[in-house]
């Protein structure tokens, strides 16, 4: 075992993205630049990603609150609005929620409790237990809520969301009221006119809705799907995944990326000679022990992505292997024996031990946002390199 390094993801830095710009002109010669001034060699299979905001500023892919009025308003009416589980975010849903506001009378907010649905807590369970409320059927109003829980306030931001949305509807214009429940059809006791803001259990939500009689049921995915009077859009996703840009705008999930991640994979081929693997990444998932956030505030970890990560893992657990069947063996026997079972593994490891079944690009891009964060490290590219070696690769 000559080699001593495996996997290892860099941080490569880049220039501020503005509409526009040649992401794949930039992102190859950052991750050329990046290579010549870091000593190491470009291989097959390494790994290039790039996040997901600036695929976005790249596309001008904005929305102004305005339009996300304008299209609540059309769907929905200017009536009375059941805005349901959305996560407690001032980053991802407080110019959303002003746009809504906007385009409705009033806004019927309904909270998931004890936490939205990425982790953040508005209360905990313990607090939950000794009220004697069961979050499975009852629905609390604000009253109850303050009477049992008081003010609390979110443990690393110090807002109090209820308080925060209540008052950022009312002063766009529309009344408000808050309930917190966990069955979605409870709003159905207030308004038939629904907006689900669930991410990922949006498509359950929406079919439990329509069966129990909702009148208008529309996903944070049907608002700004189209562009309205020239602005950005996203087919697929709409607001989902959007971040704040100003205080009148967000930045919407990139769309059509998928030729460009081609286009670099092209590009990297032609200057270097090696086939080296393109993704675009959002948000990973990993669960923070104290906030208890899951992140995962995407819609996808990856919009778009080269064939060669396609899958999952193919992989055997080598302290399984070393505590099991070569528990006897110790040294260079040892060495020798794990070495000869991974050569003979087979591309599914069906009865084996192995690891717990995950898509590549999910975990690759966990990897990736832990490694760039959200902050100022300037790093909004990640190189990746030995991610599909193992213990045999010299």
């Amino acid at each position: 075992m000559s080699r001593m390094i495996g996997t290892v993801s860099r941080g490569v830095r880049a220039p501020i993205i503005r509409g526009g710009d040649d992401l794949v002109d930039i992102v190859t010669n950052c991750v050329l630049e990046a290579a010549k001034d870091g000593g190491y060699e470009i291989k097959n299979r390494d790994i290039v990603a790039m996040t997901e905001s600036i695929v976005a500023r790249a596309q001008e892919n904005y929305v102004s609150i305005d339009d996300i009025a304008a299209d609540v308003r059309a769907k929905f009416g200017g009536e009375t609005v059941g805005v349901i589980f959305p996560i407690l975010s001032r980053n991802r849903f407080s110019v959303c929620l002003t746009g809504i506001a906007r385009g409705a009378k009033k806004i019927v907010l309904m909270l998931s409790y004890p936490s939205d649905e990425v982790g953040n807590h508005l209360v905990s369970m313990d607090a939950i237990d000794e009220q004697g409320i069961n979050p499975y059927s009852d629905v609390l109003d604000i009253k109850r809520y303050r009477e049992c829980f008081g003010y609390e306030k979110h443990t690393f931001t110090g807002v109090d969301y209820v308080e925060y949305y209540e008052n950022l509807v009312r002063e766009n214009g529309a009344d408000c009221e808050i309930i917190f429940a966990n069955d979605a059809r409870a709003i159905l006791k207030y308004t038939d006119n629904v907006l689900c803001c669930d991410i990922h259990t949006r498509e359950r939500t929406k079919r439990l809705l329509k069966a129990a009689g909702a009148k208008r049921v529309y996903g944070m995915d049907d608002i700004m799907s189209a562009p309205i009077n020239g602005s950005g859009y996203n087919e697929k996703y709409g607001l989902l995944g959007s971040n704040k840009a100003t205080e009148n705008t967000v930045k919407l999930f990139p769309r059509d990326c998928q030729g460009l991640v081609e286009a670099i994979q092209n590009r990297l081929l032609e200057k270097t000679g090696k086939l080296v693997e393109v993704m675009v990444y959002g948000d990973g998932a990993f669960k923070d022990p104290i906030g208890k956030i899951w992140e995962l505030a995407d819609p996808v970890v990856s919009p778009a992505y080269t064939a060669g990560l396609e899958g999952t893992p193919n992989e055997l657990k080598l302290k399984y292997l070393a505590d099991n069947d070569f528990a006897s063996l110790s040294g260079e026997e040892l060495r020798a024996a794990i070495e000869d079972k991974i050569a003979h593994k087979t591309n599914k490891q069906v009865g084996q031990m192995g690891t717990t079944p995950r898509r590549l690009t999910d975990l690759i891009g966990s990897l990736c946002d832990l490694t760039s964060g959200s902050g100022d490290k300037g790093t909004p590219i990640i190189y990746i390199q030995g991610y599909f070696d193992n213990y045999t690769t010299e």
